[in-house]
């Protein structure tokens, strides 16, 4: 049996614990500036390395069956996120009437459509030389963002955005990430994080919308020309801060590691948990520096507890519309 690589487990579950801190600490972005200089790092690289990985992993393209598997693992569970994530803000906000809108993803369930949108993409991308695809997915990727009524509609704008992230991870063999695990790069990665933060400390004014790439120019407040430009920035921004993070990503197998094949569970769970806490008094409780060590231990908490078996056996019927896990935990209670 081929050896797992603990690098790719490392890696996401290191990520997805970043989209829970990242969720936990926008409540707290006005009330410190080294809070949200932080955020802002932290959106340049996170959510695009998981996509980078995402079409990494895509390589079965050519298989029989491939879309078919993928409309099943995510189209499904968008569709049942979004009635309970809809019922969930009904009662949560106390709304007069219940919106169910397929076609607008709730919050985060943006990735999932789009992961879709990008793995359709493929059959046609994979085609094309490498250099040829890459520069047509930023022709679109800029492109994208001159249209404003794609902001959610479908989560267009961010699939054309993040599109050649996906795309040049598709293109990623093992051996571009071995470029990545030197020492040289480790230390040059470690002085860019610092850079990066030095420079979103200093101009606090950068809006941080842009790194969530889901956003007209002129939603932005930027004309055309300018929105090109800035767009262009922040991929080559968003490039730099995922070899950063691949360089620092450990390659030997540790206690969190086995968590790291479970983060769709945490990505689609966590954010009923981080809508009540925004909700509540807790970000009043916790503005202060004292209390931000405790968000990081929350949020490592939250994200190992995602992981666990318990809550996957649980959930694992909607999720990944298969029981195996309860029908397993139940016989062990059995015997």
């Amino acid at each position: 049996m081929k050896e797992r690589d603990y690098y790719f487990d490392n890696a996401k579950f290191i990520l997805i614990f970043l989209v829970v801190f990242g969720h936990f600490i926008q409540s707290f972005i006005n009330d410190n500036q080294n809070i949200y200089t932080l955020y802002k790092v932290i959106y340049t690289f996170h959510m695009p390395a998981f996509i980078l990985i995402s079409g990494f992993f895509a390589k079965g393209i050519a298989e029989k069956g491939y879309i078919r598997k993928y409309a099943k693992k995510l189209i499904i569970p968008y569709l049942i996120f979004q009635l309970v994530y809809s019922i969930f803000y009904y009662f949560l906000y106390g709304e007069t009437t219940l919106e169910i809108e397929p076609l607008t993803p709730h919050w985060s369930l943006w990735f999932l459509i789009s992961l879709f949108f990008w793995n359709i993409f493929l059959l046609l991308f994979a085609k094309l030389r490498p250099i040829t695809g890459i520069l047509i997915s930023l022709v679109l990727g800029v492109s994208i963002g001159c249209f404003e009524w794609t902001a959610n509609y479908l989560s267009l704008t961010r699939t054309f955005v993040f599109f050649p992230i996906f795309l040049i991870g598709f293109y990623m063999k093992k051996k571009h990430f071995q470029l990545m695990k030197t020492k040289l790069a480790r230390g040059s990665s470690i002085f860019l994080f610092i850079v990066v933060f030095i420079g979103f400390h200093l101009y606090p004014s950068i809006n941080y919308e842009w790194l969530f790439g889901s956003k007209s120019y002129e939603q932005l407040g930027e004309g055309t020309l300018e929105g090109i430009l800035f767009r262009l920035f922040f991929y080559l921004l968003s490039f730099i801060m995922i070899f950063c993070f691949f360089s620092c990503v450990p390659k030997k197998e540790y206690f969190f590691t086995k968590f790291g094949k479970y983060t769709l569970y945490v990505y689609l769970l966590h954010g009923f948990i981080i809508r009540i806490f925004r909700e509540s008094e807790l970000p009043n409780i916790l503005a202060s520096p004292n209390s931000y060590f405790m968000i990081v231990v929350v949020s490592f908490l939250l994200t190992i507890l995602l992981s666990s078996n318990m809550i996957i056996s649980l959930t694992q019927p909607i999720i990944e519309l298969k029981s195996s896990r309860i029908k397993h935990m139940i016989q062990k209670i059995n015997t």
